[in-house]
């Protein structure tokens, strides 16, 4: 997105350690302090690029968990799905498999749709992925890489008419 003018804050989900979403823990210890630095996070943002490894056909367990955390009620009472309602995301996946993540994709978009994101149809699924990196950490393909920022460039385009 950078390559498209957008400014991007990469977030990984590690510094934001959060117990397995439940009511019950909810109820008695309310929303953990890293989901609430996660909701700032999404409130601060015009758009989400998601970027996820594909485990047995779907999106990692901590993505789903950071997902249901930054959903629950704000301080001020209001739903923390107003921090991505209307707002835009893009999907590219991973994966060991030739398929990339294709249907981790699917399972993903239906969440965000649920919670009103508008989620661009570009996408990149990057299969056969332990391949896919030179041991500098950067891509060997210059073309997966291009489609890559194109999906970013997507997502930018569309936040852009929406902002």
């Amino acid at each position: 997105m950078t390559e498209a003018g957008g400014e991007v804050t990469f977030v990984n989900l590690a510094d934001y350690p959060l117990p397995f979403y439940d009511a019950e823990l909810e109820a008695d210890q309310g929303v953990p302090e890293a989901a609430r630095r996660l909701q700032q996070c999404f409130a601060e943002h015009h758009g989400l690029l998601v970027a996820s490894p594909e485990y047995n056909g779907g999106y990692t367990a901590l993505l789903k968990n950071a997902i249901d955390w930054v959903s629950r009620p704000l301080p001020d009472g209001c739903s923390g799905v107003t921090l991505v309602s209307g707002k835009a995301a893009a999907i590219v996946s991973a994966s060991p498999g030739p398929l990339g993540g294709l249907r981790s994709q699917s399972a993903l978009r239906t969440v965000l749709d649920k919670l009103g994101m508008l989620v661009v149809p570009e996408s990149f699924a990057l299969g056969l992925a332990h391949e896919a990196w030179g041991e500098d950490g950067r891509m060997r393909s210059e073309l997966v890489e291009r489609q890559v920022v194109a999906v970013g460039a997507a997502l930018h385009r569309v936040v852009g008419r929406l902002n």
